[in-house]
């Protein structure tokens, strides 16, 4: 459920989901909510995420100027001119449109959406990823501050800039064993994050018109590996993994599994088959896991993970 907290901004409507993580934008002042989706090669489910926009008032206003009735009914006709004019305009148009002629910025943002995720993404996977502006790197310094500023509760889980002066942050908490921030969480984070942000604009150090973008790591979290492991060892996991196939080939696998065992002296792990509906159904509709499933193992070395992430059955 997200919550926004109306401190001096006009919102619009907030759409809510029934799944999946939560989000706090204070904006660009306009900013959004983003929970990007991941696809891979077993069938899953979509989580939209929930998105909010707010604006920073105008702290400048018109003077009220109240038309004639003659005025009123000129301009009325000039409105319906223009509207015919412009519905026949678009009519026209229709047929023209260059896709390359979309804005730029919305491509920036949504760009990424479609990308596999990967170990270190700045976005599902973690990590951090700049875009090499000459603000990023101090955006990136100040969200720090935040997260120390915490009690060190909060985490930074991914960081990502932008080119169209976008920020992107998720943010964990430790204290919880599933890593998930309350909205009360993300919204302290968000707004201490915001007025420092302010005063970097007036300072000159970031620009003046960044949109900041603050979520949790999501459901379907990727586990830092070998780190994380012991952490969320009781929840079932998407892994994707190589084998050796033919001499000198690899082969590359997936599965959704529980972990049964890890060594950080042999760096390796042990896994079995997780007890989930996708796996179910390989025994038959309706039926459990057989004892041939329930007893299959798979050992992988560590570096032959190449993706592992929490996996959601809602």
């Amino acid at each position: 459920m997200d919550l926004i907290k109306p401190w001096n901004l006009r919102v619009s409507t907030i759409s809510f989901s029934p799944l999946g993580g939560s989000c706090y934008c204070p904006s660009r002042k306009a900013s959004k909510l983003l929970f990007p989706l991941w696809p891979h090669l077993l069938p899953r489910v979509s989580y939209n995420s929930s998105i909010a926009h707010a604006k920073k008032r105008s702290s400048q206003s018109q003077p009220l100027v109240k038309p004639t009735t003659a005025e009123q009914i000129s301009s009325s006709q000039r409105q319906n001119d223009l509207l015919l004019d412009d519905f026949e305009d678009e009519a026209l148009m229709d047929d023209v449109v260059d896709d390359d002629d979309e804005d730029n910025d919305w491509e920036d943002e949504y760009l990424a959406d479609d990308a596999e995720v990967y170990v270190g993404d700045g976005g599902e996977g973690g990590g951090v990823s700049l875009a090499g502006t000459w603000w990023d790197k101090e955006a990136l310094s100040i969200a720090k501050e935040v997260s120390l500023s915490c009690d060190g509760d909060l985490k930074i889980y991914a960081f990502k800039t932008l080119a169209n002066s976008t920020i992107q942050v998720r943010i964990e908490k430790l204290s919880d064993k599933s890593g998930s921030p309350s909205m009360t969480d993300i919204e302290a984070f968000s707004s201490i994050y915001r007025a420092k942000l302010d005063e970097a604009e007036t300072a000159g150090s970031v620009p003046d018109n960044l949109s900041l973008e603050v979520s949790s790591p999501g459901v379907e979290r990727v586990v830092r590996i070998p780190e994380e492991l012991d952490r969320f060892k009781e929840r079932p996991m998407y892994v994707k993994y190589i084998t050796e196939g033919v001499p000198g080939s690899a082969v590359e696998s997936d599965g959704i599994f529980r972990l049964v065992s890890f060594d950080l002296e042999t760096n390796c792990c042990t896994w079995g088959l997780a007890d989930v509906k996708t796996n179910r159904e390989k025994a038959g509709k309706g039926r459990p896991l057989s004892k041939k499933q329930r007893e299959w193992r798979l050992n992988t070395p560590f570096d032959s993970l190449r993706l592992v992430r929490l996996y959601s059955e809602i």
